[in-house]
């Protein structure tokens, strides 16, 4: 299952090395029906830096190596999910291929990578899967801590394509970070963060936060999924492995200089006559530039 990458890629890997400038936008098309559109060329997309049309200098469609981060709740909140928690993981990780990075991380009062030694990734999905189960859920809940551990470790990554899945009920009460720490980390970062909400059965708990999970993947153009059985759970993993296979990559250097500090706001846009009423989803912006204060 192991392909080659397209020389395009391999520029695109190349160009983001060395052009730190570049910005790299994650896209995902997809039809009235909410069907994954493939097959779009170059020149049906217009990319837009605050308001204005920007060049697109790399164009890239479709399956390629991509350095992936689980962030799994392991706190007291997720004892009785644990099951359901099980069953997401193994789905996700079923999904991954040869090439892929994988690593994941742990959190509850503390944040902590499942992988052992010196290894910041790992090829084996059913590695991971066994490191990740073997964590007791107990403790309070440092989900900002998490995800900004998992967008940090993703900079080590070799692969030019980012995510991060969010294994959680969406509770926070024991994290050092906030939530504007995390969105920073992200709007500097290509990352898409997805999320699986293991929600429980009554309408309202303490330590459980939808619209948390809901936020964290919009910012970076994600999706957050709210299952209740192991079949959906099944399937809405599946759904997020489509998501990041079937993903555009559109690249530009911005034509106005960037600070390091500004929030810069992106629209794509797409236009395809033969295609029918098409949808975007990407980021909604980044920050590039001079990082120094």
């Amino acid at each position: 299952m192991i392909a080659l990458l397209p020389a395009v890629f391999l520029l695109l890997q190349a160009v983001i090395s060395v052009r730190t400038e570049l910005v790299a936008v994650p896209v995902i098309v997809t039809d009235a029906r909410g069907h994954h559109v493939s097959g779009l060329r170059q020149e049906n997309f217009r990319v837009f830096d605050e308001g204005r049309p920007q060049a697109i200098a790399v164009f890239h469609y479709g399956d390629a190596p991509i350095t992936l981060g689980l962030i799994v709740d392991r706190s007291q909140s997720m004892r009785a999910k644990t099951p359901a928690l099980v069953v997401a993981v193994s789905a996700l990780l079923q999904s991954s291929r040869p090439d892929d990075e994988l690593f994941a991380v742990d959190v509850n009062d503390r944040v902590s990578f499942a992988l052992r030694g010196d290894r910041p990734f790992t090829t084996d999905g059913k590695e991971l899967a066994i490191a990740l189960t073997a964590v007791p859920a107990e403790g309070r809940t440092a989900l900002y801590d998490g995800v900004a551990d998992g967008l940090e470790h993703l900079q080590l990554g070799r692969a030019a394509r980012h995510a991060l899945i969010v294994v959680s009920d969406g509770g926070d009460n024991a994290s050092r970070r906030t939530y504007a720490d995390v969105l920073a980390l992200a709007r500097r970062s290509d990352a898409v963060i997805y999320a699986i909400g293991l929600l429980g059965t009554s309408p309202v708990e303490e330590d459980e936060d939808a619209g948390l999970l809901k936020r964290l993947c919009k910012d970076t153009g994600g999706l957050a999924y709210f299952p209740r059985t192991p079949d959906e759970i099944a399937a809405m993993a599946s759904e997020i492995a489509q998501d990041l296979r079937e993903q555009y990559t559109l690249g530009f250097t911005p034509d106005a200089r960037t600070d390091g500090r500004t929030f810069r706001k992106i629209d794509v846009t797409v236009s395809a006559t033969d295609r029918g009423r098409l949808h975007v989803r990407t980021r909604a912006g980044y920050v590039a530039g001079d990082k120094t204060p």
